[in-house]
């Protein structure tokens, strides 16, 4: 009984701090749109130019907190 309820604990523990992950994503996200928003407001005839970069780069941003959201998922249900 004990050791069920220490594995259970350890689940719901890995699956947070994997959690954490996906709020970090979040906060990649910002920082990509505002140092594109920089960039594009000191420079706005190179700012259509830039566009796809910047998708590509919430693209990469976004993948990983989704990354860490499946292992959370993972972590809880499947170990």
């Amino acid at each position: 009984m004990e050791l069920e309820a220490a594995q259970a604990l350890g689940q719901y523990a890995g699956a947070g701090l994997a959690a954490i992950g996906s709020g970090l994503a979040a906060i990649g996200v910002g920082n990509v749109a505002g140092n594109f928003l920089a960039g594009a407001l000191r420079n706005p005839s190179a700012a259509g130019g830039q566009t796809a970069t910047l998708f590509i780069g919430i693209a990469f941003a976004e993948a990983l907190g989704i990354f860490a959201f499946l292992v959370s998922l993972l972590l809880m249900f499947a170990v």
